[in-house]
């Protein structure tokens, strides 16, 4: 095991942390436990097997000294046959039953660690999605990934084998000791003066080599990331001729593997020998011994194979418990962190999609009154300060300002995926509050200016904007988006996909998916956030034609760095550092001289003449 661990090559996985067993780590796993309730019948008739199981194994060893001693004439036991053929006859027996309640052990716990386990992905998962954007904002992707397969596979590897380990291992610990004791009570107490130190230094030893092979393994985790980040940026390396840099930033660290490498293999080597020379010669003591009462006739040669037998199950067992605990100690780390997001609340969206319908009809009418806002995660930096607008259903409502200044903070708070710190937001007159969450959201489309498809195909992610619909109504979103030309010309068609995160796509042709999949949707309100901002002049018209027929009848919030989308506007919000400083229509606010509007508007004339 030290060896896979020490080798600079080998594959290895990031070793969870490990957290304290306390009481309230007892009251985390108990939670997780709960899970077990629905399958209890069979998770303790898996129990009582397993229990069953460990205790016939600790009747071979007494078999097989029978059998030893029966042979030489000495047959001593009267709770077993006196003949060999007997003897051994009833170990086959009981060898066959323990094989059949071994077989219904395993299948009992497999299946309520597989069933269990489910549940707890799928409500992990459940919990997950309907967490409000400000735990996203706080945590990483891959983070929260981690918690579903790591975590939940260690708890896995717990309940399946771990719990199932510590009681078998302590049953034959026990079980063990009893019967070297009634074998010799001299040769058992020479036997646990020895062991468990030799134990207990195997496992300190043990894990200073395993902190040397993380070391190493930390080292070679640098060295991948030095290739990944000069081949992602090999463009960078090849212009300022840093190759010679890279060679040798790379040929140090992979040094520092090698000698890493060679000291645990230095400290491996003395392991390797004390574990050759320190059980062994435990070994050869004992027997030695056993010989000499043999000898003088206080012990049979059945007897001491007999106590041979059950000192390496003693051994074992009392070796197994490290690492048993170890890994005992990563599934309660692994349940806090899986219980931190079950214990999180949620945003009051149901799991069943028929709760989710729309209950309470939203025409498109808008406003914001003295809404002030900070991220959660930023409170003492104010985004938004005092903001105040209405929009009337079907109006077209521009938001303007430089980058920063809180454009798409506004589109957020429409969305409701975060609520401001003071004032309120109305739809048709009533207060967000008075809404259902999915209500609004079922009401309320967004065509960002980064489009993220998924990774099936087209079809599913224009149907993602209203599940159920028929072949028809998708192709008729698609023409309005004029997304069904370049989805036709595509061999497999609207069956095309698209790729992770739809990069098998052009920036152009995701925004259109994008409009599609808000056209099928229908809403009452419309966002469109740079909507074309990073496209080029023949895609920004066809999706400019696209956002034309999506407008029509419908409220529409449009934020945008290019002014000159917005000029048919009904209303441009001019929005700088979170305050309204202007509000009018295109020509009111080109007038005004000293305007931000103005000012922007003309910049991005020059710039673009230049």
């Amino acid at each position: 095991m030290a060896r896979g661990r020490l080798n600079s090559g080998s594959k290895s996985e990031a070793e969870l942390p490990k957290a304290k067993i306390n009481r309230q780590s007892i009251q985390n796993i108990r939670k997780l436990v709960s899970y077990i309730r629905p399958y209890r019948g069979k998770f303790i008739a898996g129990m009582l097997c397993l229990f069953l199981s460990s205790l016939v194994a600790l009747a071979f060893p007494t078999f097989l000294g029978a059998l030893v001693d029966t042979a030489q004439g000495k047959h001593s036991n009267k709770l077993l046959p006196a003949t060999l053929q007997g003897i051994g006859a009833l170990a086959f027996i009981v060898l066959f039953c323990q094989a059949f309640v071994s077989f219904f052990r395993i299948l009992w716990f497999v299946q309520v660690a597989e069933r269990s386990l489910a549940d707890i992905r799928r409500d992990t998962y459940f919990k997950l999605i309907t967490l409000p954007m400000n735990f996203f904002a706080n945590r990483r992707v891959g983070e929260l990934n981690s918690r579903i397969s790591a975590d939940l596979s260690q708890i896995q590897d717990t309940l399946t084998t771990t719990l199932a380990e510590i009681i078998r291992q302590f049953v034959l610990l026990v079980g063990g000791i009893v019967f070297l004791a009634i074998v010799s009570i001299k040769l058992t107490f020479a036997l646990l003066l020895m062991l468990p130190v030799l134990i207990v230094v195997a496992v300190f030893f043990g894990r200073f080599i395993r902190k040397i092979s993380r070391e190493a393994q930390d080292k070679l985790a640098e060295s991948n990331t030095i290739v990944e980040e000069t081949l992602q940026g090999i463009a960078n390396v090849k212009a300022f001729v840093k190759e010679a840099y890279e060679a040798t930033r790379y040929d140090k660290i992979l040094r520092d593997v090698v000698n890493i490498a060679v000291k645990g293999a230095k400290f491996r080597g003395i392991f390797a020998s004390f574990i050759v020379f320190c059980f062994f010669g435990a070994v050869v003591a004992v027997i030695w011994y056993g010989s000499v009462l043999v000898s003088h006739g206080d012990l049979t040669i059945g007897a001491l194979f007999k106590f041979t037998l059950y000192a390496v199950f003693v051994g074992a067992a009392m070796g197994s418990f490290p690492e048993l605990y170890a890994n005992l100690q990563k599934a309660v780390g692994a349940s806090e962190r899986v219980l931190e997001i079950l214990d999180e609340h949620g945003e009051d969206v149901s799991i069943n999609a028929e709760d989710n319908l729309i209950k309470q009809k939203i025409y498109g009418n808008l406003a914001f009154n003295n809404v002030v806002f900070a991220y959660p995660s930023r409170s003492e930096l104010t985004v938004l300060k005092n903001i105040s607008f209405t929009a009337d259903a079907g109006q077209r409502v521009a938001i303007v300002g430089p980058s920063g200044s809180g454009k798409s903070t506004m589109a957020a708070l429409i969305l409701q995926f975060y609520h401001p710190q003071s004032g309120s937001i109305y739809f048709d007159g009533l207060d967000a509050e008075e809404y259902s969450l999915t209500d609004i959201r079922n009401q309320v489309a967004i065509v960002p200016q980064d489009v993220l498809l998924f990774g099936g195909t087209i079809l599913e992610n224009i149907a993602y904007g209203k599940l159920g619909a028929d072949k028809d109504e998708i192709i008729a979103a698609a023409k309005k988006a004029n997304a069904d030309q370049f989805i036709t010309s595509f061999p497999e068609g609207y069956d095309t996909v698209v790729g992770e995160r739809g990069v098998k796509l052009s920036g152009g042709q995701r925004q259109r998916i994008a409009i599609a999949r808000a056209l099928l949707k229908n809403p009452a309100i419309l966002i469109l956030d740079e909507a074309t901002s990073s496209l080029d002049s023949e895609s920004e018209r066809l999706v400019q034609e696209a956002l034309e027929v999506l407008m029509k009848g419908r409220t529409s919030i449009i934020i945008a760095h290019r002014l000159s989308t917005i000029r048919e506007a009904d209303k441009i919000i001019v929005l700088e550092k979170g305050n309204i400083i202007e509000t009018g229509n295109h020509q009111e606010l080109i007038a005004n001289e000293q305007g931000l509007y103005r000012y922007l508007s003309q910049l991005q004339f020059e710039t673009a003449q230049s």
